[in-house]
C-alpha cells in the first residue's frame, strides 16, 4: 500500500478547471518532483494536498487513512481540517516568516501553540479521570511538569534543526537581517519543527538570486532519507533529476507524463514534455 495517494483530484474555480484529475502514489521516504510550465496547476495541487484549498473531486489517503473524500458531504470542522493539515509541511516560494519573531521564535512558535492545546486537553482529561475514580491528584503539578518537559524538548529540537540547516549562528536574528537563502533555510526548519509526514516545497528557490539557490538545494538534498517523504514543485531540472525517485510533468491541469527521472529526462514520450525540456 502506498504511503500517500491522490486519486482523481480535481479543482475548479468557478468555470475554470485548474486540476482535471490528478492521480499518483508515493511510498514512504520517496521524493516526488513536479515540473511544468506556469499555469499547469502545480501550486494548486500542493495547496489541495496541504488543505489550503478544497478539491472539487477526488480522494487523498495517507498511511492507509482517508484524509479527504469529496463524495463525503459532511462538512469538516476547522479543528478537523487543522489536524489533517498537520500531516503536511509546506515551504513557500516567498519564505512567509513572521517578521516580529526571531529565527528561533519562528521555529518554536507552532509547536508551542500546539502544546497549549495539548495542555488544555490534558487538564480536562485528568479532571475527568479523577472525577470517575474518586481519587485526588495534584493536576496542576502534573501538568506543569509535563509542560516544562515539552518546552525543553521543543527548544532542543529547534536547536537541532538550526544546526541541520546551517543557521546555528542566526537563531537570535530577525528575518530582515537574513539573506534570502538564509530565510528559506529558516522556513524549512520551521516546516520540519512539526514533524510532518510529507514535506512539500513550492518552487523553494524561485525568489532567490542564482548564487543563493545552491545553498537551499543542498539543504533540501540533505533531508532525503528513508523516513523523509517529500513533494517538490521546482523549475530546477538538474536538481529534480538528481534528488527525485519519481517525476511528474504537469500540463494544462493533468499529469502529462510520470516516471523515474532518467526515463523522463532522457526519453520523454510526450510532445509537450519534449518541448518543455
Amino acid at each position: 500500500m502506498a504511503f500517500f495517494e491522490c486519486v482523481n483530484v480535481k479543482k475548479s474555480f468557478g468555470a475554470i478547471d485548474v486540476l482535471k484529475g490528478i492521480d499518483f502514489t508515493l511510498n514512504r521516504g520517496e521524493v516526488l518532483s513536479i515540473i511544468g510550465s506556469s499555469g499547469s496547476g502545480k501550486t494548486t495541487l500542493l495547496r489541495c494536498i496541504n488543505f489550503l484549498e478544497t478539491p472539487t473531486e477526488g480522494v487523498m489517503t495517507l498511511d492507509g487513512e482517508v484524509l479527504f473524500d469529496a463524495s463525503v458531504t459532511d462538512k469538516q470542522s476547522d479543528e478537523e481540517v487543522r489536524q489533517k493539515r498537520l500531516n503536511f509541511g509546506l515551504v513557500f516560494q516567498s519564505f512567509n516568516l513572521f517578521p516580529q519573531y526571531t529565527v528561533f521564535g519562528n521555529i518554536t512558535l507552532a509547536p508551542t501553540l500546539l502544546l497549549k492545546d495539548e495542555v488544555k486537553a490534558m487538564k480536562a482529561d485528568l479532571k475527568q479521570k479523577a472525577k470517575e475514580s474518586g481519587q485526588k491528584q495534584n493536576i496542576k503539578a502534573i501538568v506543569k511538569e509535563y509542560e516544562f518537559k515539552r518546552k525543553q524538548e521543543i527548544e532542543d529540537e529547534a536547536h537541532a534543526l538550526l544546526e541541520r540547516v546551517g543557521l546555528t549562528d542566526k537563531e537570535k536574528s530577525y528575518p530582515h537581517e537574513l539573506s534570502g537563502g538564509q530565510q528559506q533555510r529558516a522556513a524549512i526548519a520551521r516546516a520540519l519543527a512539526l514533524k510532518p509526514a510529507v514535506l512539500c516545497f513550492d518552487e523553494p528557490t524561485s525568489a532567490l538570486d542564482p548564487e543563493l539557490t545552491g545553498e537551499v538545494l543542498r539543504v533540501i538534498r540533505s533531508l532525503k532519507s528513508s523516513d523523509s517523504t517529500m513533494i517538490i514543485v521546482t523549475h530546477e531540472m538538474d536538481f529534480a533529476r538528481s534528488v527525485s525517485d519519481k517525476v511528474i510533468f504537469m500540463a494544462e491541469g493533468v499529469v502529462e507524463e510520470m516516471g523515474a527521472p532518467d526515463e523522463l529526462f532522457n526519453n520523454p514520450k510526450s510532445e509537450k514534455l519534449k518541448h518543455f525540456l
